[in-house]
């Protein structure tokens, strides 16, 4: 495989983000024709907004986001987050909230997974578009009737008296018996099968160093973080970081088609996309 120009890469300055993608980008993983260059860590919505754009080479993307952009991305097998118990959660001020045509709902992000669980779930409803990390204050201080929260948000909800309505991780489960899939890695598909299977051996790589090295990597974690309690960024880790994360496998792949062929029932997506994915 000849050289190509160094790769735009983008992901999230979330935990478990920058714990995947920190051997990678500190000179840990060998590379093979291919190379990087400095990465860009935006808010995954923005990330989303860039994809439709086809901004970057390589991104961290909403599985949402994703459905939209099949006719120029491939989804990778690694440095994916989807799990189970690891879902968005609908929260209120008022546990026995359901909701209503009347109901306002903040929503983190426009192509983010949680909005397309919320449609699954409830159908048409009245939203408003936020960054994550404001949804909790403005249901908390009654702006909106009720919020869905992703990311450490899900670990300290309850501290701002926010009760937990329905998660939406769980719904999906129950319903599909499949993993909740909410983020993945894609890269465009113009850079051919062998630069393909080399990012994605790579980002294998850079997970499997930061596993072998486990107190590496924390300055740089912490740096980036929006929660920056120890605790809460280990349990955000060691929830959206598990064995999918290193190979989708049949399981999880199986999951991303089930919510794209959902997404497309409900009109969300084009009838014709068709999910590309390399394989582990």
């Amino acid at each position: 495989m000849t050289a190509c120009p160094a790769l735009s890469l983008g992901y999230s300055p979330c935990p478990n983000d920058t714990h995947i993608f920190y051997a990678l980008t500190h000179g840990q993983v060998p590379l093979n024709g291919i190379a990087f260059r400095e990465p860009v860590l935006a808010d995954v919505e923005q990330l989303n907004a860039w994809a439709m754009q086809a901004r970057l080479d390589v991104s961290k993307l909403s599985f949402h986001a994703l459905g939209h952009v099949l006719d120029r991305y491939v989804m990778l097998s690694a440095g994916a987050a989807l799990g189970r118990g690891c879902g968005p959660l609908l929260v209120s001020r008022d546990a026995s909230f359901s909701i209503t045509p009347a109901s306002l709902i903040a929503i983190p992000g426009r192509w983010t997974t949680a909005a397309l669980l919320l449609r699954l779930y409830a159908g048409e409803c009245r939203c408003v578009v936020m960054r994550f990390d404001r949804i909790m204050d403005e249901v908390a201080r009654g702006r909106v009737d009720a919020g869905v929260i992703i990311h450490e948000s899900r670990f300290t909800y309850a501290g701002r008296g926010l009760s937990c309505v329905r998660d939406l991780g769980e719904w999906w489960e129950e319903e599909t018996g499949l993993p909740i899939p909410l983020g993945c890695i894609a890269a465009r598909s113009s850079l051919g099968e062998e630069r393909l299977a080399e990012i994605d051996r790579a980002i294998r790589a850079s997970l499997d160093w930061i596993r072998h090295h486990p107190d590496q990597g924390w300055a740089y974690i912490h740096h980036h973080a929006q929660e920056l309690d120890q605790q809460v960024l280990r349990q955000h880790i060691d929830l959206y970081v598990n064995d999918f994360s290193r190979d989708l496998g049949r399981e999880g792949v199986a999951a991303v088609q089930e919510l794209l062929r959902r997404g497309r029932e409900a009109g969300v997506f084009a009838p014709a996309a068709e999910l590309i994915w390399t394989r582990g």
